[in-house]
């Protein structure tokens, strides 16, 4: 399998404050990996800096996609080259109907194909069935008045249309009921495979008793402490994040 995001020493902030503190990871194409981490730890900050929100400054290190030069790219390229982000609380955009906006981002995403409205309707009605809704939703101004579950919803129906090959979740859990979990996590589930990496942002283990990832990393002070296999999230569910903490610095003494 080729390396599909790689990550090496990175260092950034907002607002004159550093928050990652050299930051490495190797994603490799089909894997999905689960990052952990108490408040404040940086793990969306993470999630900003690979996606070029400007608000974020990179101090130092290296961000490859694809074997691309990652900050390089504007946020909309990025995108178009096949990175999605789902945001931890979704923005409501007023006079804008999502329907209008997930045509325009198919089209921006595969600008080499023609969607009639047919063939747009058709593309998106095996996700919009997947994901519980209705087609008057798309009539809908977007996130305007939906409720918690209905914009998580509304993204992941969006990454399944866009179908990126890099998938940055943050916090898609937040907020979610275990019937809406479960619709988030099946269409996530639906994408797995060569074409699909993800890397999911996570306070809590739930997400991941329905999403399988095949690493766990625990974020800690802006960096990853701690890296394992599944059972990892087991561990930090019975013990809580201090005892990353605690283990480190036994590790540090001997």
């Amino acid at each position: 399998m080729q390396n599909i995001l790689e990550i090496r020493e990175l260092e950034a902030g907002i607002g004159g404050k550093k928050i990652l503190n050299g930051v490495s990871l190797t994603i490799r194409e089909g894997e999905v990996h689960a990052i952990m981490g108490p408040n404040g730890s940086g793990k969306s900050t993470l999630a900003n800096v690979l996606m070029g929100n400007p608000k974020y400054k990179v101090l130092s290190g290296k961000v490859r996609f694809r074997g691309k030069d990652l900050l390089e790219m504007e946020p909309e390229e990025r995108a178009r080259n096949g990175m999605f982000l789902s945001f931890q609380h979704p923005i409501e955009i007023t006079g804008l109907q999502f329907s209008t906006f997930l045509r325009a981002a198919l089209k921006a995403r595969f600008p080499e194909k023609t969607f009639t409205v047919p063939e747009f309707k058709e593309a998106v009605a095996e996700g919009m069935k997947e994901m519980g809704m209705k087609e008057e939703f798309f009539k809908r101004e977007l996130n305007v008045g939906f409720s918690g579950g209905e914009k998580k919803r509304a993204e992941i129906l969006q990454m399944m249309v866009l179908r990126p090959e890099m998938a940055i979740l943050d916090e898609t859990d937040s907020g979610l009921d275990i019937d809406s979990l479960r619709v988030v996590a099946n269409g996530i589930n639906r994408l797995r495979g060569k074409n699909f990496s993800g890397l999911v942002i996570t306070h809590y283990k739930r997400i991941l008793n329905y999403v399988k990832p095949d690493y766990v990393h625990v974020f800690m002070d802006g960096k990853i402490a701690q890296s394992g296999n599944s059972e990892l999230a087991d561990k930090l569910e019975e013990k809580g994040y201090g005892w990353v903490t605690n283990e480190n610095e036994s590790e540090g003494e001997q």
